[in-house]
């Protein structure tokens, strides 16, 4: 009896105790990862992104739903559904257009949703982003004992003996049966031969496209299918935001309690300052930086909003590169001494809180004037120079800045906490990815750039957008001939190189009939987008 006890508790040996625990994964789960494998491997071996993400997204958001009701507290989780309606969309965008951005909101939309099934209770993008990346590489790990042979032999030839008379019996019966119908029926033995043949055929095509990267490819979609319908709970990040709270709550001053209960005790040189010192330093701050401000944004206003003209020799490119930046971070400098300046006790400050709060959001709508400044300057920059993806991701920035400003407000006047305004500003951050995954930019930046208002253009710049833009390209290059200054380098070179106006009409010609070249030879129904196709079909 003590042998036997002392068996069961004798411990584990090392080897056992280093293995990873497996998974338990589902039927449905053990069907569709092989599965997925597979089809992530057909989809995107050797394409390019089109319609192949749009197919993998919506397996994904499938299978995710099918699963759904083991997740009760997922159903309920507003974001998560805002995250299957963001993906949904923008891999519509991904078929539709193809563009870059929408790609990036279409996979940055389905980790999110996968951090959110994960974890539902979280509210910040960054933290289900996070969630999401970290499941998924402990995923990998819990599906190793799944390929593993197993060590029990006599278990093993039990399992061999059971999975050899339910598989081979069915396939000779199977045999029989088909060696009968061929010697009766000659059609159907024709048939057959073909179909054999046909297989024969897709093997040998099959045997020599396997290679190793062919194989780490494989393993990768095999991994990336894994992570993506396996949820393994990660609760760091979840724990970590249930000690966030949306308002500001006040706090007991440490220092000045510890001073209390010890008198012997002494604050070190960082201590901080008392509350009212601290008010009086707020104050200050707000009053003497309004003051500047307001000098600053008369002057924009006099100068930028009331009839801007560049004179003769002036640097707009100066004007708008090295002041939108340096005016962006001012922007950013001053929402931060804002948040710091309320994070705490101040909040709570009654005999000068409502001037502080009074100081504070005229130093917020001042900026919100600097805003439009640096909107006008990059207008005027479009106006006179064209456009581009810079110009439009500094509005994407702006507004993104108008909304944390008007955040900043709330955090002023309703004791809103930074993790407050952190998720706010993820959601608005979000919203802006989806907004612009929505553009047809490219098409939009040639049939600006190639109006008759502009005397230059970068050829070079046009020539390097995505296909889907040559269409608009060649129905706008009689534009050229009124042109004064054509530049043709690549974007990113050093040397510009200028082109007249007949070299920049062959140049435009020679990038549309590489392209009908290469169309049919390297794009493919996994790669199709409805605006690629609808150019090139334009072309023909």
């Amino acid at each position: 009896m003590n042998a036997i006890t002392s068996s069961r508790l004798a411990p584990a040996p090392a080897a056992a105790l280093s293995r990873p625990a497996p998974i338990p994964l589902s039927v449905r789960q053990k069907l569709l990862i092989p599965l997925g494998a597979v089809l992530f491997d057909v989809l995107f071996w050797n394409q390019e992104v089109g319609l192949n993400l749009a197919l993998y997204t919506l397996l994904v958001v499938g299978a995710t739903l099918a699963g759904l009701p083991r997740y009760a507290a997922a159903r309920r989780s507003g974001y998560f559904w805002l995250m299957v309606g963001g993906t949904v969309l923008s891999a519509g965008c991904v078929l539709l257009l193809g563009s870059g951005v929408a790609k990036l909101a279409c996979v940055a939309s389905l980790v999110m949703m996968l951090g959110y099934v994960n974890q539902p209770h979280l509210r910040l993008v960054v933290f289900a982003l996070l969630t999401a990346l970290s499941s998924a590489v402990r995923v990998g790990p819990g599906l190793l004992p799944y390929l593993r042979l197993p060590q029990n032999k006599a278990g093993s030839w039990r399992r061999t003996r059971f999975y050899g008379r339910v598989l081979l019996v069915p396939v000779a019966i199977l045999v029989l049966f088909h060696v009968l119908f061929s010697l009766a029926n000659p059609r159907y033995s024709q048939l057959a031969s073909v179909l054999f043949q046909r297989l024969g055929e897709w093997l040998a095509a099959l045997l020599p496209a396997i290679s190793v990267p062919h194989l780490l490819f494989f393993l990768l979609g095999l991994l990336l299918t894994a992570a993506a319908l396996v949820v393994v709970p990660f609760h760091f990040f979840q724990d970590q935001e249930s000690r966030l709270g949306e308002f500001v709550r006040r706090q007991r001053d440490r220092v000045a309690s510890l001073s209390v209960r010890n008198p012997n005790f002494r604050a070190r040189r960082f201590r901080s300052l008392d509350l009212r010192k601290e008010y009086l330093a707020a104050l200050a701050v707000f009053g003497l930086v309004n003051v500047l401000l307001l000098v600053v944004n008369i002057i924009d206003i006099n100068w930028i909003w009331l009839g801007f003209t560049p004179t003769p020799g002036f640097d707009l490119t100066q004007f708008v590169h090295e002041g939108t930046y340096v005016l962006i971070l001012s922007i950013l400098v001053a929402m931060g001494i804002v948040l710091w300046f309320f994070r705490r006790n101040l909040n709570f400050y009654g005999p000068g809180l409502r001037a502080l709060r009074w100081g504070a959001t005229v130093w917020v709508v001042q900026n919100a004037v600097l805003v439009v400044s640096v909107g006008l300057r990059n207008y005027y920059y479009i106006t006179y120079t064209g456009l581009a993806y810079k110009r439009i991701g500094v509005y994407g920035f702006l507004l993104l800045t108008l909304f944390g400003l008007g955040t900043v407000l709330l955090k002023i006047w309703q004791r809103r906490s930074a993790y407050s305004l952190v998720r706010l500003n993820g959601l608005a951050a979000y919203g802006v990815l989806l907004l612009l995954a929505l553009g047809n930019w490219e098409i939009w930046m040639v049939r600006y750039n190639l109006s008759p208002r502009f005397r230059e253009v970068d050829l070079g710049f046009l020539l390097e957008m995505p296909e889907r833009a040559l269409p608009e390209l060649v129905a706008r290059q009689s534009v050229l001939q009124g042109m004064t200054r054509i530049v043709v380098s690549s974007p990113g070179s050093y040397t510009e190189l200028r082109a007249t106006p007949s070299e920049a009409q062959e140049a435009i010609r020679g990038r549309v009939a590489a392209w009908r070249r290469n169309y049919p030879e390297y794009h493919s129904w996994q790669s199709w987008t409805y605006a690629e196709a609808t150019a090139y079909e334009q072309l023909r």
